[in-house]
């Protein structure tokens, strides 16, 4: 591979800027749990979570430039760099810890719900290892492959950066998209003036239901992903609830269903909603589409996941030599040592339900999968990365191992998800850090230093997941309507399966054979089979963002080619602080159920009994004003000053 090492920073090497200072340090923190907090409430909602990058460096440019008065672009990174740390970490964590929940929410379980400590304990070794494993690949990925690895949000965030040396005022877009948000969130879910679901459905020769959740975090998503990707999440939607449920409802006819109703009656298949036939049913399809999804797109990416070891073998030791300040590493002593560290640690603790084997297993598939995620972002993106694919073939590989040397039960089923969790984080954090450490050798960045921030990060949003996840917990309960965790609940299903049998292989193998198919077409498996597996009122209004974004990008009368990518821009900072807002007031509304006190917020009875019927087209209506204020600031931007200016 040709070496690119003409390549100039933005800040040469010979120059020292602020950079690893107080200000960065505090505001980064709290950014990272300000975005951990968020992603973890829309990937437990939906599923899916947003790269926090381009957001957090959008407001350290706001608070550094536009109030400190402060003309730092490496502040600016570092801030990026710790506070995007609570996203990854984020996502790791809500993919796998939420089963141990639900398991111990099942009578006769006999699995215990994990303490905060041991939450905590867990995300902190992923996180910490996550970002060791990333240092020795540095060189090899980022330095020498500079120009043939795009890392396309790491370079999308050094753009926003760069541009911000020209002034902070995109932060105003990402603060208006999170204030309207939280507003909004409020108002439907809080003070409950309008459903934040509206819906429609038929029961009997036609079962089906058809809505969605009118709510800003999901037209965000679609916004930012786009109409392509948000077309097959939708596509998967409409398979599972017009197909599929009403398909079942129609053969199954007056057969008896394995539903009961409150009596301990078993209801025929026409008899159930279809919100019955999904739960008990087409879940399981979507299910094992998105396992044959996952493990389908490791296998295509095998000869990279080959090639990028071979890479990283050959520039393990290539770390912590150069005197130049933009080539600085941590030291392999500190690498190698914390990695033996958090090794034994996570062996010894009582709070980590690991043995000796798990802890082997841990370091070996994590520095693995760390290595295929830091190369797999690389040339398609954090947001593609399929870390839920990864955690899926490791828990089905750690499961029959643990299965076959007698860790069965409860006792082998937590100690299953507890690996898969330390190691879906090292792929999330990994791949974040590639993403940071990018930036940062665009702008000219000690890579040393960035390091650091990024194991503060981790700290930081390592105990702040550990709060969120109880703290929804307890307000909702995880696989509830307002939290259903979906990702969660596919990896208890699947080291179920493994462990006992008891899953309907029948239903898994159809969804399978779904994605298989779906693959032949040419179509992106996991984003069609998520869709297959959620509910269609959450692939809806994602949809809905998606064609928002299209129009944007390609109808929409610009003065100039510049002007409408500006307008695109902006609505993706705008849908960046959407996410951000609905994610905090959930958090909040959280914390108000907990405390007893959002029954006396509630202000639905003012409908009298119409709430699910009046309230149904008041909340579309509110969803309409609400998209209105996404387009308004994905106008022309000189359109915008004239109208400030007025």
């Amino acid at each position: 591979m040709e070496k690119k090492n003409d390549f100039k920073p933005f800040i040469p090497a010979d120059k020292v800027l602020p950079e690893f200072t107080l200000t960065s340090v505090i505001l980064g923190m709290i950014l990272a749990v300000i975005f951990g907090g968020a992603n973890a409430y829309l990937g437990l909602r939906v599923g899916m979570t947003v790269s926090a990058s381009i957001p957090a460096a959008v407001i350290s440019m706001g608070v550094i430039r536009m109030i400190l008065k402060k003309d730092s672009i490496l502040e600016n990174n570092m801030v990026q760099t710790i506070g995007s740390a609570g996203e990854s970490l984020a996502a790791g964590a809500i993919f796998t810890i939420p089963a141990i929940f639900i398991w111990a929410s099942e009578k006769g379980s006999g699995v215990s719900a994990p303490s905060f400590v041991s939450i905590a304990l867990i995300a902190l070794c992923g996180g910490i290892l996550g970002v060791l494993f990333m240092v020795p690949l540095r060189t090899a990925l980022i330095v020498e492959e500079h120009g043939t690895l795009p890392y396309p949000e790491g370079t999308a965030c050094a753009e926003v950066l760069l541009a911000g040396e020209q002034g902070g005022s995109k932060s105003k877009v990402v603060f208006a998209g999170l204030g309207i948000a939280a507003v909004y969130k409020f108002i439907a879910d809080g003070l409950k003036l309008f459903p934040s679901e509206v819906q429609f459905s038929m029961q009997g020769n036609y079962t089906t239901s058809v809505g969605m959740d009118v709510l800003p975090a999901l037209a965000g998503v679609g916004y930012i992903c786009g109409a392509q990707v948000s077309s097959y999440i939708f596509a998967g939607g409409v398979l599972s609830y017009l197909v599929l449920i009403p398909a079942i409802a129609y053969f199954g006819g007056d057969s008896v269903s394995k539903v009961v109703d409150e009596a301990g009656k078993a209801l025929a298949f026409n008899q159930l909603s279809a919100s019955q036939i999904w739960s008990n049913y087409v879940r399981y399809i979507g299910a094992g589409a998105v396992a044959a999804g996952g493990l389908i797109s490791l296998i295509k990416t095998f000869p990279t996941m080959v090639k990028t070891f071979g890479h990283a073998m050959k520039g393990f030791g290539k770390t912590g030599d150069s005197q130049l300040r933009t080539q600085q590493d941590l030291s392999m002593k500190v690498v190698l040592g914390g990695v033996l560290i958090i090794a034994v640690l996570i062996w010894l603790l009582p709070e980590i339900p690991v043995s000796l084997l798990g802890a082997l297993m841990i370091v070996v598939f994590g520095f693995f999968f760390a290595t295929v995620s830091s190369r797999m972002v690389g040339i398609v993106g954090s947001s593609n990365n399929p870390v839920s694919g990864m955690a899926i073939a490791t828990l089905i590989v750690t499961t029959f191992i643990l299965k076959a040397t007698g860790n069965t039960g409860a006792t082998g089923m937590v100690s299953a998800i507890s690996i898969g969790t330390v190691i879906c984080i090292i792929a999330a954090m990994a791949g974040d850090t590639s993403q940071d450490l990018k930036t940062g050798y665009i702008v000219g960045a000690t890579p040393r230093l960035q390091q650091i921030g990024e194991l503060i990060g981790a700290i930081v949003a390592a105990f702040a997941i550990g709060g969120v996840m109880y703290l929804l917990n307890a307000a909702w309960g995880f696989g509830s309507d307002q939290i259903p965790a979906p990702q969660a609940t596919l990896m208890k299903m699947v080291v179920e399966g493994v462990m006992g049998g008891t899953l309907p292989w029948v239903l898994i193998f159809m969804g399978a054979f779904i994605a298989i198919v779906v693959e032949i077409l040419g179509i992106p498996v996991l984003a069609f089979s998520i869709g297959l597996y959620l509910p269609i009122y959450l692939s809806a209004p994602i949809m809905v963002g998606g064609v928002i974004r299209w129009f944007v990008d390609n109808k929409r009368k610009y003065d100039s080619d510049k002007a409408r990518k500006d307008g695109s821009d902006r609505g993706v900072l705008y849908a960046a602080g959407m996410i951000a807002g609905e994610g905090i007031v959930g958090i909040l509304l959280a914390v108000l159920a907990v405390f007893n006190v959002a029954d006396k917020i509630d202000l639905s009875s003012v409908y009298g009994g119409t709430f699910e019927t009046t309230g149904n087209w008041v909340g579309l209506v509110a969803f309409i004003v609400l998209l209105a204020t996404l387009f308004y600031f994905t106008r022309n931007k000189k359109t915008i000053e004239v109208d400030a200016e007025k």
